[in-house]
């Protein structure tokens, strides 16, 4: 297998520093923070939910909430670098999707309000279990740093390298104390962004300063009551889901989707929920067929709650997200990788639409 690296140096990727100075710091201990993920102990794999449910959810289930979708680490630091040391027993590749996106970290600063993309910790596509990677931001001065962890894959410790001496402290808070809670398919997790952030969640998150919880489960977002139980247990100010492309068929759609709204809706009365629609292109007369029946399905839990007074819940049509492309210039059918799953453009559309909803259901 041939390297591009070895013949454009502007894409060789190293799993190692070298020649800096760096001290590493475990991201599990003060004054790290750590958002959307359960830290659990050193050594131990991140989760995005308790074991526990997992494991009474399904096989799939279990094998994804180790996956660290979501997942985020806020700290300040005046360091003209930033470098990472992560241990990833597993590596995910893809086809469809870039080893970055499934694997890698990437980071933002934040500037009075605004995230800006500082750059990305790509992770060599040899890695075995861990790899290093260095962001140089040139000079010296107090930063706000967010890292999103990886989509696809999992992670059992994170160190963050900063220079010797430089200040070390807590980063700032979100605008809301509780998060957004997403639940979902692939897309909801991230399949097939090209870097973390650029995850539908992660965008909205950055756009309205909130935190979330990504609960996004590739092929088995299946609205298991299990799962409908634990989302409903949790604090937060807002409810997400569209996991209709994972159900097997319109029927379990139908048998699921508003006992999954209505088991919310018990613990949080006064929770703003939206649910969406499959965002897909249709590629055949066949899956447009279906893709309207599901639509249909999920309208009618929405209607259902109107009828019943409920002023905290929203339907947002996924058939209308891609034509945010149109504005561009471009055809809806350029937002994904497959007709199914986002590319960077898909997930900005689906971040507009999906945001502006969110934005006008928290006020």
């Amino acid at each position: 297998m041939s390297n591009i690296g070895e013949i454009d140096k502007n894409l060789a990727v190293s799993g190692t520093i070298q020649g800096e100075d760096v001290s590493f710091y475990n991201v599990r201990r003060e004054p790290f923070t750590i958002y959307g993920l359960i830290p659990g102990s050193e050594g131990e794999p991140f989760r995005r939910l308790p074991l526990k449910v997992a494991e009474q959810t399904s096989d799939g289930v279990l094998r994804l909430h180790i996956r660290t979708a979501g997942g985020r680490v806020r700290f300040k630091t005046d360091s003209s670098c930033v470098a990472i040391r992560a241990i990833q027993p597993n590596k995910n590749l893809m086809p469809h999707m870039p080893f970055l996106g499934s694997s890698g970290f990437d980071l933002y600063e934040t500037v009075n309000g605004k995230y800006i993309y500082k750059g990305s910790f790509v992770p060599p596509v040899n890695r075995t279990d861990r790899y290093e990677s260095i962001i140089k931001f040139g000079s010296r001065g107090m930063r706000d740093i967010t890292i999103n962890f990886p989509l696809y894959d999992g992670v059992n410790d994170l160190f963050v390298g900063i220079e010797p001496g430089a200040a070390l402290e807590k980063g700032d808070a979100y605008r809301l104390e509780q998060p957004v809670i997403y639940y979902g398919s692939s897309i909801t997790q991230g399949g097939c962004a090209s870097r973390p952030g650029n995850c539908y969640s992660n965008i909205i998150t950055r756009n309205l300063n909130i935190d979330h919880v990504n609960l996004g489960f590739s092929g088995n977002g299946k609205g298991e009551q299990v799962m409908a139980e634990y989302i409903a247990a949790q604090p937060m100010s807002l409810f997400f889901y569209d996991y209709d492309h994972n159900a097997p068929n319109a029927e379990h759609l139908a048998k699921t989707h508003e006992a999954f709204f209505l088991t919310i809706r018990e613990k949080h009365p006064d929770l703003p929920i939206i649910m969406a629609s499959r965002t897909d292109t249709p590629k055949t007369p066949e899956i447009a067929e279906d893709t309207l029946r599901r639509r249909d399905v999920i309208l009618r839990t929405y209607v259902n709650a109107i009828k019943r007074g409920d002023e905290k819940v929203l339907f947002v049509d996924g058939m209308q997200v891609f034509k945010e492309a149109l504005k561009l210039g471009v055809p809806a059918d350029s937002c994904t990788v497959d007709g199914v799953h986002p590319n960077d453009l898909g997930f900005a559309c689906m971040a507009k639409v999906f945001g502006e909803a969110i934005k006008e259901m928290l006020g």
